[in-house]
């Protein structure tokens, strides 16, 4: 069974904090506090996240640098990450936080529906890909041995989790061109992300199916 999906909370501003938990406690997934940079970065040493909010103005190590910190780690560089800002110093400050590696740019305050929706993308998109790891890792220990009836149940349930993954990427494609529409660098950020873990999951499915060759292994 796959546990909930942990997302990181970054505000050095604990009323910041406590906005954000209650716009996304209806996900019903675990979240986790970090009053700072450095306190993120300790956190993703040890947990893995579905994604990150990021505040953007924080004392010391700001979101910028953070992030920066984030994707150059191999463990951690394709979390997406959500920057939140309180200000707006125009196009340049916004092209300076996808460059950083944001999949969206939020400006405060934002809508509480539109940003738990977007996050719920990225739980989604986390979900299934822990489910064909864990898929991936039943399967090669029945074939290796040699557990025929095993592994005809482990394709059936292969076959579940592709048409899961389908309505998902149906969700992700209503999404996108959702974003599409608004034409602003957000739009092509998010959708270029959600495309490349669709493409990933697909691949990672398709290597399993029957005939694949061995990819599996």
């Amino acid at each position: 069974m796959v546990q909930k999906a942990k997302i990181l909370l970054v505000d050095d501003r604990p009323e910041n904090l406590l906005a954000l938990e209650a716009i996304l406690s209806a996900l019903d997934q675990t979240l986790v506090r970090a009053s700072s940079g450095e306190e993120a970065l300790k956190a993703l040493l040890t947990d893995d996240f579905a994604v990150i909010l990021l505040d953007v103005q924080m004392p010391g190590m700001d979101g910028f640098e953070t992030a920066a910190h984030i994707k150059r780690r191999e463990r951690t560089r394709d979390i997406p990450i959500i920057f939140l800002t309180a200000i707006n110093h125009g196009p340049h400050h916004t092209f300076r936080g996808y460059a950083a590696g944001a999949v969206d740019y939020i400006s405060k305050p934002f809508d509480p529906w539109v940003l738990r929706a977007k996050v719920s993308v990225f739980v989604e998109l986390y979900m299934k890909n822990c489910q064909l790891r864990e898929q991936a890792s039943l399967l090669r220990l029945q074939l290796e041995g040699g557990r025929v009836d095993e592994a005809k149940e482990s394709a059936g349930l292969l076959a579940e989790l592709s048409a899961r993954l389908a309505a998902v990427e149906e969700q992700a494609e209503a999404l996108s061109k959702q974003l599409d529409e608004s034409a602003d660098a957000a739009a092509v950020a998010t959708a270029a992300h959600l495309e490349r873990k669709l493409t990933g999951l697909r691949r990672a499915l398709d290597a399993l199916e029957p005939g694949a060759g061995g990819a599996a292994g």
